[in-house]
Protein backbone atom coordinates (compact mmCIF):
# COMPACT_ATOMS: atom_id res chain seq x y z
CA UNK A 1 0.00 0.00 0.00
CA UNK A 2 1.22 3.83 -0.97
CA UNK A 3 2.15 5.85 2.49
CA UNK A 4 3.58 8.79 3.18
CA UNK A 5 6.83 7.28 4.71
CA UNK A 6 8.62 7.67 1.70
CA UNK A 7 11.48 5.38 0.38
CA UNK A 8 13.59 5.15 -2.48
CA UNK A 9 11.23 3.71 -5.76
CA UNK A 10 7.77 4.62 -4.00
CA UNK A 11 5.55 7.06 -5.63
CA UNK A 12 6.44 10.13 -3.53
CA UNK A 13 4.63 12.85 -6.07
CA UNK A 14 1.71 13.55 -8.02
CA UNK A 15 0.81 16.06 -10.73
CA UNK A 16 -0.95 16.82 -13.51
CA UNK A 17 0.28 19.22 -16.66
CA UNK A 18 -2.89 21.17 -17.91
CA UNK A 19 -3.76 23.29 -21.03
CA UNK A 20 -6.10 24.70 -18.53
CA UNK A 21 -5.34 25.69 -15.30
CA UNK A 22 -8.25 27.39 -14.07
CA UNK A 23 -10.56 25.04 -16.12
CA UNK A 24 -8.84 21.94 -14.26
CA UNK A 25 -9.11 23.35 -10.94
CA UNK A 26 -12.78 23.92 -11.35
CA UNK A 27 -13.20 20.08 -12.55
CA UNK A 28 -11.39 18.50 -10.03
CA UNK A 29 -12.33 20.62 -7.12
CA UNK A 30 -16.07 19.77 -8.21
CA UNK A 31 -15.07 15.81 -8.49
CA UNK A 32 -12.88 15.53 -5.04
CA UNK A 33 -13.59 18.61 -3.33
CA UNK A 34 -9.56 19.68 -3.56
CA UNK A 35 -8.66 23.43 -3.14
CA UNK A 36 -5.92 25.10 -5.51
CA UNK A 37 -2.88 26.92 -3.75
CA UNK A 38 -0.36 28.57 -6.09
CA UNK A 39 3.22 27.90 -5.56
CA UNK A 40 4.11 31.64 -5.70
CA UNK A 41 4.72 33.97 -8.32
CA UNK A 42 8.07 32.46 -9.52
CA UNK A 43 6.67 29.23 -9.91
CA UNK A 44 5.08 29.93 -13.68
CA UNK A 45 1.64 28.77 -12.84
CA UNK A 46 2.48 26.13 -11.19
CA UNK A 47 0.74 24.62 -7.45
CA UNK A 48 -0.98 22.42 -5.26
CA UNK A 49 -4.32 20.52 -5.22
CA UNK A 50 -5.14 20.25 -1.49
CA UNK A 51 -7.65 18.66 1.10
CA UNK A 52 -8.07 19.16 4.65
CA UNK A 53 -4.70 22.00 4.43
CA UNK A 54 -2.38 18.56 3.27
CA UNK A 55 -1.43 18.31 -0.23
CA UNK A 56 -2.92 15.30 -2.64
CA UNK A 57 -1.65 16.49 -5.76
CA UNK A 58 -0.54 19.39 -7.72
CA UNK A 59 -0.70 21.38 -11.64
CA UNK A 60 1.23 23.36 -13.76
CA UNK A 61 0.71 24.64 -17.32
CA UNK A 62 2.16 22.03 -20.06
CA UNK A 63 5.67 22.79 -20.71
CA UNK A 64 6.66 20.55 -23.80
CA UNK A 65 6.37 20.95 -27.66
CA UNK A 66 2.68 18.95 -28.70
CA UNK A 67 2.81 17.32 -24.89
CA UNK A 68 -1.11 16.66 -23.99
CA UNK A 69 -3.20 16.84 -20.80
CA UNK A 70 -1.76 14.26 -18.54
CA UNK A 71 -1.49 13.05 -14.72
CA UNK A 72 2.60 12.13 -14.11
CA UNK A 73 3.45 9.93 -11.49
CA UNK A 74 6.93 10.27 -9.64
CA UNK A 75 9.28 7.97 -7.65
CA UNK A 76 11.54 8.69 -4.71
CA UNK A 77 14.91 8.61 -5.72
CA UNK A 78 17.79 9.70 -3.00
CA UNK A 79 19.97 10.80 -6.52
CA UNK A 80 18.18 11.86 -9.48
CA UNK A 81 21.18 12.18 -11.77
CA UNK A 82 22.04 8.54 -10.48
CA UNK A 83 18.46 7.43 -11.52
CA UNK A 84 19.53 9.36 -15.43
CA UNK A 85 22.47 6.77 -15.63
CA UNK A 86 20.17 3.99 -14.50
CA UNK A 87 17.32 4.92 -16.61
CA UNK A 88 19.95 4.99 -19.74
CA UNK A 89 21.65 2.10 -19.19
CA UNK A 90 18.48 0.05 -19.36
CA UNK A 91 17.47 1.77 -22.81
CA UNK A 92 14.84 4.46 -21.32
CA UNK A 93 15.02 8.13 -22.62
CA UNK A 94 15.47 11.34 -20.25
CA UNK A 95 12.54 14.20 -21.31
CA UNK A 96 13.45 16.57 -18.42
CA UNK A 97 17.42 16.87 -17.24
CA UNK A 98 17.84 16.67 -13.41
CA UNK A 99 16.97 20.43 -12.08
CA UNK A 100 16.87 21.73 -8.37
CA UNK A 101 13.31 23.39 -7.46
CA UNK A 102 14.19 25.95 -5.55
CA UNK A 103 14.99 24.51 -2.01
CA UNK A 104 12.01 21.91 -2.68
CA UNK A 105 13.84 19.06 -4.49
CA UNK A 106 15.09 17.66 -7.29
CA UNK A 107 13.59 16.50 -10.18
CA UNK A 108 14.14 14.35 -13.46
CA UNK A 109 11.33 13.38 -16.21
CA UNK A 110 11.89 9.75 -17.99
CA UNK A 111 10.33 7.72 -21.00
CA UNK A 112 10.63 4.32 -20.84
CA UNK A 113 11.23 1.64 -23.28
CA UNK A 114 7.59 1.41 -24.34
CA UNK A 115 6.99 4.89 -24.70
CA UNK A 116 5.48 5.60 -21.09
CA UNK A 117 6.56 8.78 -18.85
CA UNK A 118 7.12 9.16 -15.44
CA UNK A 119 9.39 10.94 -13.57
CA UNK A 120 11.20 10.68 -9.98
CA UNK A 121 11.53 13.33 -6.85
CA UNK A 122 14.58 13.57 -5.15
CA UNK A 123 13.16 15.04 -1.78
CA UNK A 124 14.89 18.59 -0.37
CA UNK A 125 12.28 21.09 1.82
CA UNK A 126 9.35 18.69 0.16
CA UNK A 127 9.59 15.23 0.99
CA UNK A 128 6.32 14.19 -0.99
CA UNK A 129 2.49 13.99 -0.96
CA UNK A 130 0.97 14.80 2.41
CA UNK A 131 -2.15 12.52 2.04
CA UNK A 132 -2.92 9.29 0.49
CA UNK A 133 -4.32 6.37 0.89
CA UNK A 134 -7.50 8.35 2.08
CA UNK A 135 -10.96 9.18 0.28
CA UNK A 136 -10.21 11.21 -2.89
CA UNK A 137 -6.59 10.78 -2.56
CA UNK A 138 -3.47 8.81 -4.29
CA UNK A 139 -4.31 4.48 -3.44
CA UNK A 140 -2.48 3.17 -6.33
CA UNK A 141 -0.64 3.59 -9.58
CA UNK A 142 -0.94 1.62 -12.67
CA UNK A 143 1.06 1.12 -15.86
CA UNK A 144 -0.41 -0.22 -18.97
CA UNK A 145 2.62 -0.94 -22.02
CA UNK A 146 2.98 -3.01 -25.00
CA UNK A 147 5.28 -5.34 -23.36
CA UNK A 148 5.05 -6.05 -19.63
CA UNK A 149 7.67 -8.31 -19.24
CA UNK A 150 10.13 -5.68 -20.80
CA UNK A 151 8.40 -3.30 -18.71
CA UNK A 152 9.21 -5.13 -15.60
CA UNK A 153 12.54 -5.58 -16.43
CA UNK A 154 13.15 -1.77 -16.73
CA UNK A 155 11.49 -1.45 -13.59
CA UNK A 156 13.25 -3.49 -11.66
CA UNK A 157 16.82 -2.01 -13.49
CA UNK A 158 15.73 1.17 -12.09
CA UNK A 159 14.20 1.08 -8.87
CA UNK A 160 15.27 -2.36 -7.83
CA UNK A 161 11.28 -3.57 -7.63
CA UNK A 162 9.67 -6.76 -7.02
CA UNK A 163 6.54 -8.27 -8.87
CA UNK A 164 4.14 -10.69 -8.40
CA UNK A 165 1.87 -11.59 -11.09
CA UNK A 166 -1.91 -12.41 -10.91
CA UNK A 167 -3.64 -14.13 -13.57
CA UNK A 168 -6.68 -11.93 -14.87
CA UNK A 169 -8.40 -15.00 -16.88
CA UNK A 170 -6.89 -16.21 -20.40
CA UNK A 171 -3.33 -15.20 -21.36
CA UNK A 172 -3.38 -11.90 -19.31
CA UNK A 173 -1.63 -11.17 -15.89
CA UNK A 174 -1.77 -8.45 -13.87
CA UNK A 175 1.78 -7.71 -12.46
CA UNK A 176 1.55 -5.84 -8.49
CA UNK A 177 5.13 -4.31 -8.24
CA UNK A 178 6.50 -3.31 -4.96
CA UNK A 179 9.53 -1.46 -3.43
CA UNK A 180 12.17 -2.54 -1.16
CA UNK A 181 10.71 -1.27 2.17
CA UNK A 182 7.65 -0.15 1.03
CA UNK A 183 4.35 -0.54 2.30
CA UNK A 184 3.52 -1.63 5.51
CA UNK A 185 3.52 -5.15 6.77
CA UNK A 186 2.75 -7.49 4.48
CA UNK A 187 0.91 -5.29 1.80
CA UNK A 188 4.09 -3.75 -0.15
CA UNK A 189 2.34 -2.94 -3.32
CA UNK A 190 2.03 0.11 -5.00
CA UNK A 191 0.74 -0.48 -8.06
CA UNK A 192 0.31 -2.73 -10.80
CA UNK A 193 1.74 -3.12 -14.76
CA UNK A 194 -0.82 -4.05 -17.20
CA UNK A 195 -0.34 -5.56 -20.78
CA UNK A 196 -2.47 -3.75 -23.19
CA UNK A 197 -4.65 -5.94 -24.86
CA UNK A 198 -5.25 -5.57 -28.50
CA UNK A 199 -8.73 -3.97 -28.25
CA UNK A 200 -7.07 -1.59 -26.91
CA UNK A 201 -4.53 -0.89 -29.02
CA UNK A 202 -7.00 -1.37 -31.84
CA UNK A 203 -8.99 1.63 -29.45
CA UNK A 204 -5.90 3.86 -30.32
CA UNK A 205 -4.35 2.85 -26.00
CA UNK A 206 -1.00 3.74 -25.73
CA UNK A 207 1.70 3.31 -23.04
CA UNK A 208 0.75 5.17 -20.20
CA UNK A 209 1.29 5.58 -16.17
CA UNK A 210 -2.03 6.61 -14.54
CA UNK A 211 -3.10 7.36 -10.79
CA UNK A 212 -6.47 5.83 -9.34
CA UNK A 213 -8.11 7.84 -6.28
CA UNK A 214 -9.81 6.05 -3.52
CA UNK A 215 -13.33 7.26 -2.98
CA UNK A 216 -15.96 6.47 -0.73
CA UNK A 217 -18.99 5.52 -3.77
CA UNK A 218 -16.84 4.82 -7.37
CA UNK A 219 -20.65 5.18 -9.02
CA UNK A 220 -21.39 8.79 -7.40
CA UNK A 221 -18.12 10.17 -7.92
CA UNK A 222 -18.17 8.65 -11.28
CA UNK A 223 -21.47 10.53 -11.67
CA UNK A 224 -19.68 13.73 -10.61
CA UNK A 225 -16.73 13.46 -13.07
CA UNK A 226 -18.89 12.83 -16.12
CA UNK A 227 -21.82 15.35 -15.23
CA UNK A 228 -18.51 17.78 -15.43
CA UNK A 229 -17.79 16.77 -18.58
CA UNK A 230 -15.25 13.64 -18.66
CA UNK A 231 -15.30 11.12 -20.99
CA UNK A 232 -15.59 6.92 -20.04
CA UNK A 233 -13.06 4.63 -20.29
CA UNK A 234 -14.51 1.87 -17.84
CA UNK A 235 -17.69 2.20 -15.94
CA UNK A 236 -18.11 1.07 -12.77
CA UNK A 237 -16.99 -2.26 -12.84
CA UNK A 238 -16.80 -4.77 -9.68
CA UNK A 239 -13.43 -6.43 -9.66
CA UNK A 240 -13.28 -9.21 -7.57
CA UNK A 241 -10.82 -9.06 -4.34
CA UNK A 242 -10.37 -5.84 -5.14
CA UNK A 243 -13.39 -3.35 -4.87
CA UNK A 244 -15.11 -1.46 -7.71
CA UNK A 245 -13.43 0.67 -10.02
CA UNK A 246 -14.04 3.30 -12.87
CA UNK A 247 -11.60 5.04 -15.02
CA UNK A 248 -12.42 8.42 -16.81
CA UNK A 249 -10.72 10.91 -19.09
CA UNK A 250 -10.71 14.31 -17.16
CA UNK A 251 -12.17 17.18 -19.58
CA UNK A 252 -8.90 17.99 -21.09
CA UNK A 253 -7.95 14.29 -21.56
CA UNK A 254 -6.11 13.34 -19.03
CA UNK A 255 -6.92 9.58 -17.55
CA UNK A 256 -7.38 8.76 -14.15
CA UNK A 257 -8.97 5.69 -12.32
CA UNK A 258 -11.81 5.85 -9.42
CA UNK A 259 -11.54 2.80 -6.78
CA UNK A 260 -13.88 1.71 -3.82
CA UNK A 261 -11.80 -0.69 -2.15
CA UNK A 262 -13.70 -3.87 -1.07
CA UNK A 263 -14.27 -4.32 2.42
CA UNK A 264 -13.86 -8.06 2.19
CA UNK A 265 -10.18 -7.67 1.77
CA UNK A 266 -7.81 -8.11 4.81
Amino acid sequence: MLTTNFVPGTPNWLDLGAPDIDAAVSFYSAVFGWSFQSAGPDAGGYGFFQLGGKTVAAIGPLMEEGAGSAWTVYFQTPDADATVKAVEQAGGAVRVPPMDVFTAGRLAAFTDPAGADFAVWQPGDVQGLERVMEPNTLCWTELYTTDAAAAKDFYRSVFSWDHQDMPMGGDLLYSVVSAPGGGQGDDTGQGGIMQLPEENLKAGSTPEWHPYFGVTDCDATFAAATGQGATVLIPPTDAPGVGRLAMVKDPAGAPFALIKGDPTMT
